[in-house]
């Protein structure tokens, strides 16, 4: 203080103190405007999904789907189930990334033998996802609600296959689910098309999908064109399709184009297809992949794969190298799964052994790039639908 003035210093905290008691004012202020949110039930059938009294019987309003590329669940029989509020309908104006009204309830129940555990996720009041995993006794009866740490080693002496089995955290659950551009993973415009891939591995028929939605008023704005062509990977053949279909379903919610969503990983490698961006889609998942440097080093010397997809040469691939291992430092992806998808990387091999070659692969990727902007004819190059290349794209020959 000098001459009954305050110091330089003494403005500098009063104006500190002025600032933080601001914040917490505005922090108290946004706590109490936040709507109340009632805790998780510690039942799996007090959230909505059976009806009264019974731990089998699924509500009417409750859908069960199925998506064309599903996830690998180291071999876990999966169902899953999508609930709206009543008068609710699901936003499709950005097929890429559907906007889901606050109430949204989903559930998926994984078994081994017998049900183990049932996910789920709900859109809260706030507009917030909530995350929460229900542990099954061993009579079925009921499933409680599993800490938030998860159950890393729950013993299943009655299941199928013996041992132990993980249960996720929630943390885990966010790690996955936020690194998409939306949060539900499975339940979109190319996972419920109806012109499904015959060949994608551990699919299954789905009840409902993208017509019946429409039809039914649970999806709406979605952009007609995805009605008259469905949504299909664009693929010069099948097993490509059904290689880069799984690598969508399985890999994609992480490893999308990094304006998708602020939560990708920061590494070039794309998986995430889009059915706004059609054929240009496929052809930037193939340009990520197919001869590109791999971040990743193995040890093992010169000797070690050291590009991601190398044509005709999976075993000089990155890729199919590291879907293989369950090493943890190599295993991608490297949650949820304890067990190699021995199918899925068979697929893989094939696509790379069979369906790539060095001297195709640059001609093929201009084909298709050709086909997605120059042919007016074609839905991907008008509307952006990822659709099956037309008579521009000839048949390969082996």
């Amino acid at each position: 203080m000098t001459q009954g003035r305050p110091t330089v210093a003494v403005l500098i905290a009063l104006a500190w103190w002025l600032l933080l008691q601001t914040a917490g004012a505005r922090a108290a202020a946004d706590e109490t405007a936040r709507p109340a949110i009632a805790p998780l039930p510690e039942r799996l059938s007090d959230t909505g999904l059976f009806t009264a009294g019974s731990v089998t019987e699924i509500t009417s309003r409750t859908l069960p789907f199925s998506p064309q590329y599903p996830l690998w669940s180291d071999g876990a029989t999966k169902r899953r189930w999508l609930s709206l509020p009543p008068g609710t309908f699901i936003d499709a104006s950005n097929p890429d990334a559907w906007v889901f009204p606050v109430g949204t309830r989903l559930w998926k129940e994984f078994a081994l033998g017998r049900r183990i555990e049932t996910r789920f996720i709900e859109r809260v009041a706030d507009g917030t996802w909530r995350f929460a995993t229900y542990v099954w006794n061993a009579a079925g009866t009921e499933a409680t609600l599993a800490p938030a740490g998860g159950v890393p080693a729950l013993v299943l002496e009655h299941a199928s296959r013996g041992g132990s089995y993980a249960v996720p955290s929630e943390i885990d659950c966010r790690a996955c689910h936020e690194g998409a551009a939306v949060p539900v993973l499975g339940f979109s415009a190319l996972q419920l098309s109806p012109d499904r891939d015959p060949l994608a591995p551990h699919a299954e028929p789905s009840a409902i999908d993208l017509r019946a939605l429409v039809a039914q008023g649970l999806v709406r704005n979605l952009p007609a064109s995805l009605l008259e062509v469905p949504p299909r990977i664009a693929a010069r053949t099948p097993t490509e399709r059904a290689a880069l279909g799984y690598l969508h379903g399985n890999c994609g919610h992480c490893h999308s184009a990094p304006s998708a969503s602020d939560a990708s990983v920061p590494v070039t490698v794309v998986f995430a297809q889009s059915v706004v961006r059609g054929n240009s889609s496929a052809q930037a998942v193939l340009r990520s992949l197919v001869d590109a440097a791999s971040r990743f080093r193995p040890h093992g010397g010169a000797d070690v794969p050291s590009r991601l997809v190398v044509p005709g040469q999976s075993t000089a691939s990155v890729l199919p190298l590291r879907m293989r291992s369950r090493d943890p430092r190599v295993q991608m992806p490297p949650l949820g799964t304890a067990l190699p998808d021995d199918r899925a990387v068979a697929l893989i091999e094939r696509w790379i052994d069979q369906d790539l070659n060095d001297n195709e692969t640059i001609e093929q990727e201009e084909k298709l790039s050709w086909a997605a902007t120059s042919n007016p004819q074609n839905p991907a190059a008008s509307s952006g639908v990822t659709a099956r290349l037309g008579p521009s794209t000839p048949p390969r020959s082996r």
